[in-house]
């Protein structure tokens, strides 16, 4: 048998073509489902690089500014040591000492501070507004420490302008190495306000810049009051893994609010600063959610219609296939005994004469013919002698109980029992048992009583390379035989052994009957 065969077989099966079509919608969504989960590997990464970017961009405009603030005060402090300064014209003293700051974006206020706090210099006017800032935590910072470098400050409010702003200040040493004041320049926080104004990051995304003791400076877009006093988040768990990692990424719950939000994180190299920029991980599946449910529902729908049409067509398929087993069946059965009619008959005689010449088994066959039937139809009418037929039928199935035994009719009153694995004394046995079913036959109705109709019977039984037309003219001409000696009676057909008959005694019709 060929592959394309072997395949055809399982795919006749109206199961088959159900469950192909209940394991395609399965497929389709498991497919989609991983389809699915690729464009939200896509989403993270896309919202991954974004923020990325944004923090990078963000890192380098704040690094440029703040340096370029650092270097003016930088300037100012190296400036006032130089000879003659402190002798110049205000005019000369101002252009010499604030200059650099005029290129530096969002400056708020310069002022030199002397070592009391007060203002003695100002870069926006040669007479110096007046403001004390002795007690400003930079300037207590700087006072306490000589090496301290760089000072970035808390957000406060300054005293001049009332606005919130981050103060950049630089110590000023005398001669000896002693206090001898602050140089500062304020950065306003409206600069970020800016900077962070054309990003948007959903509603619940945020920026926030940190410094690196903990406190927060700002958050955009929902800065804390500058007037309260920052927070700290030194503490928390999300900025103790900002301080594990130079940059980085991670997902985390705000403890504030308790979203879930991913983290994209730096920390400054050479500045107290740690900067994030943080995206509800909610937004980022949001466009991914609303996709999934589109296509989810899509595929739901077509799933469930593929589905449904397969059942309806698997059904179509049984109640088809069943229609075309009921035709088949009725093609080889008569319809008025119920048996085997003629063509089924004549395909399971070639099919056990072959099997009976493969292996071996013996295969004995019975002809059974109704005596006198014609006289039944002519007295009685054909109602009387179909009932008689049926009678018979009921007799010659009660007479064998095996699977393989089969009984059919094969004529108008002719019968026949194919009996496999049967040897003669067996089927000879058989039908004796025959006669005896028949002799109990009765048609109350038509007055038929018991032991009145009767049946010839001829058995032919296979030889090794008996053919089966030859066994069918066998055990028909045993019948025969049957009818002339006598009527209701069995006659054997024998079939001489190759060796023991000539050609010419072989291809005679008249063999050897026996009667039982």
């Amino acid at each position: 048998m060929t592959a394309s065969r072997r395949l055809a077989g399982p795919l006749r099966s109206p199961r088959s073509w159900t469950v192909l079509g209940m394991l395609a919608p399965v497929g389709m969504l498991i497919v989609s489902g991983l389809m699915l989960l690729d464009l939200r590997r896509d989403a993270w990464e896309k919202a991954e690089q974004t923020s990325r970017n944004l923090l990078q961009v963000i890192e380098r405009d704040v690094a440029r500014n703040v340096e370029i603030i650092d270097l003016s005060l930088q300037a100012i402090v190296d400036n006032l040591k130089a000879p003659g300064v402190a002798e110049a014209s205000p005019e000369l003293r101002q252009l010499v000492l604030f200059d650099r700051v005029t290129s530096a974006q969002d400056v708020g206020i310069t002022l030199v501070l002397d070592e009391a706090g007060d203002s003695i210099l100002d870069a926006a006017s040669t007479t110096p507004r007046r403001v004390n800032n002795a007690d400003r935590d930079y300037f207590k910072a700087h006072k306490a420490r000589a090496d301290l470098g760089l000072h970035i400050s808390h957000p406060v409010v300054s005293r001049l302008t009332g606005a919130p702003v981050i103060v950049l200040s630089r110590r000023i040493s005398k001669p000896d190495g002693s206090f001898g004041g602050v140089a500062l320049a304020s950065l306003s926080l409206s600069y970020f306000d800016r900077l962070f104004d054309r990003i948007d990051l959903g509603r619940q995304g945020t920026i926030n810049l940190y410094h690196r003791d903990g406190t927060r400076l700002l958050r955009y877009p929902t800065p804390d009051p500058v007037s309260a006093p920052p927070p700290n988040f030194l503490a928390a768990p999300n900025f103790q893994r900002f301080l594990h990692r130079d940059r980085g990424t991670f997902v985390g719950t705000t403890l504030s609010d308790g979203v879930e939000r991913h983290y994209t994180f730096v920390q400054f190299p050479d500045l107290p600063l740690v900067l994030n920029v943080a995206v509800a991980t909610r937004e980022i599946d949001a466009e991914w959610r609303r996709k999934a449910l589109v296509l989810g529902g899509i595929l739901l729908a077509l799933g469930g219609l593929t589905a449904g049409l397969s059942l309806l067509f698997g059904r179509e398929l049984r109640r088809r296939t069943a229609i075309e087993a009921e035709l088949a069946r009725l093609s080889r059965t008569d319809v008025l005994t119920g048996l085997t009619n003629r063509r089924g008959f004549d395909a399971a005689l070639g099919a056990a004469c072959e099997r009976a010449r493969r292996t071996g088994q013996p295969l004995c066959l019975l002809i059974v013919d109704a005596d006198h039937f014609k006289r039944y139809n002519d007295r009685y009418g054909h109602a009387v002698g179909d009932a008689v037929l049926k009678g018979l039928a009921q007799g010659l199935s009660a007479s064998v109980h095996r699977p393989d035994d089969l009984v059919a009719r094969v004529g108008g009153e002719e019968f026949a029992l194919l009996l496999p694995d049967t040897e003669m004394a067996g089927a000879a046995r058989i039908a004796e048992r025959i006669h005896a079913r028949v002799a109990e036959l009765a048609i109350a109705e038509a007055g038929i009583a018991a032991g009145t109709v009767g049946v010839s019977i001829g058995l032919a039984c296979a030889a090794a390379e008996t053919a089966a037309d030859d066994l069918f003219r066998l055990a028909d001409g045993a019948l025969y035989a049957a009818k002339e000696a006598g009527r209701n009676r069995t006659c054997r057909a024998t079939v001489p052994e190759p060796e023991a008959a000539s050609p010419a005694a072989r291809g005679r019709a008249a063999l050897r009957v026996v009667g039982a």
